[in-house]
């Protein structure tokens, strides 16, 4: 039996989805190379066994961020790259979450709002690194957007992997953090909400906002989100550091919803597994019709080159190599880079070889381009 994909999804829904509901260019884009991913529209080799006849095609991928059959190398690459970064400290993994009331204007205008979250959320955590009654120094902190919950939901909220403590520059010294939850989260909550809410009013009348037209509306909403309890996260990952930075990496370059939670496809809708976290975890399995599922899944195409994944104080791509030298130096640590078997996984240059399932021992080679069927049709 085969197993279903989102490929198979789309390619079944699609068309009466378009005929209800207009897609944005982008959503059409993703969803154009995730239909056409691995297939012949993209080309691809023809590989053959260097130790028997046997001989196959294999199809380029779309390497779209939201395919759920792509950037596996990719995301391997930056999971052995953030491992390299770890210092040999606590970690805490702190997580902001956006109110669901917000949900209306996110579809509105997601690149402003997504790129205030980023802001805020660390404008946030440097404030608190910078208060001499807490760590006073400069955090460093990695971020990655999740706009999703486990049925697909919108549920937008920020992953932040912290160091525990902070680089004081003036020494140059390291200051560790005390405490098993790195800042109270309350007073973090608090903070956040007040940055977040300014944040958003101060976008309105700018016209930022501008698809918002009614200043009752927000007035209103912004009065009611100053009311919420915001919901922010913190706990310290102890000796799991590797499995956080591991589950964020799951999702820094692929969609919401991989192909294997996928149990069946039918006429009526598209059936798959979630973790219900409301109910401590537990493995369930929801049915949803085909044009929601398209939906949902739709809702989470990020605008066109918005940065998912974002460094910032001491991890900051600019600075981030000479800051953990003098990190690593401040812990008496040495100041060069740990090696990992993960480095050295992927030799660049190197041609696709795979093991062949004809003969299992010899090495399937490309022997041939398969140009793109597009590119066919208009040849011929």
């Amino acid at each position: 039996m085969v197993s279903p994909t989102v490929a198979e999804v789309l390619r079944q829904f699609l068309p009466a989805y378009r005929q209800r509901h207009t897609l944005s260019p982008q959503q059409a884009k993703v969803a154009r190379h995730i239909v056409s991913c691995r297939t012949e529209a993209l080309g691809g080799y023809t590989l053959a066994c260097a130790g028997c006849s046997y001989r196959t095609e294999m199809y380029h991928s779309c390497r779209d961020r939201h395919c759920p059959q792509c950037q596996q190398q990719a995301t391997d690459e930056w999971l052995a790259k953030r491992r390299a970064d770890l210092l040999p400290v606590p970690y805490y993994h702190v997580v902001f979450t956006l109110p669901h009331s917000l949900n209306g204007w996110l579809q509105l205008h997601p690149e402003v709002i997504y790129r205030l979250l980023f802001q805020n959320v660390w404008h946030t955590l440097r404030a608190f690194g910078r208060d001499p009654k807490r760590l006073g120094g400069e955090l460093g902190m990695t971020a990655v957007l999740h706009t999703w919950g486990q049925n697909l939901s919108q549920h937008v909220h920020l992953h932040c992997l912290v160091p525990g403590g902070a680089l004081d520059p003036e020494g140059p010294c390291w200051q560790p953090a005390r405490s098993s939850y790195l800042f109270p989260v309350r007073a973090l909550s608090r903070h956040f909400r007040g940055a977040m809410v300014a944040a958003l009013r101060h976008a309105w009348t700018a016209g930022q906002l501008h698809r918002i037209r009614d200043h009752r509306e927000v007035d209103q909403r912004l009065a009611e989100l100053m009311k919420t309890s915001w919901v922010v996260y913190t706990r310290g990952t102890g000796k799991h550091t590797e499995k956080v930075l591991a589950y964020l990496a799951r999702y820094t370059h692929r969609i919401a919803i991989s192909d294997r939670r996928l149990i069946a496809v039918d006429p009526s809708g598209v059936t798959f597994a979630y973790s219900d976290y409301a109910r401590g975890g537990e493995r369930r399995t929801l049915h949803l019709a085909g044009e929601e599922f398209i939906r949902r899944m739709l809702m989470h195409v990020l605008p066109h080159g918005f940065m998912r994944v974002r460094h910032y104080g001491f991890l900051a791509n600019c600075q981030r190599r000479e800051k953990l030298r003098t990190i690593r130096r401040c812990l008496c640590e040495s100041a060069e880079q740990p090696t990992t078997a993960a480095n050295n996984e992927t030799v660049p240059g190197d041609k696709p070889r795979y093991r062949c399932p004809c003969c299992r021992h010899g090495l399937l080679y490309p022997v041939g381009k398969i140009p793109p069927a597009e590119r066919r049709r208009t040849q011929g």
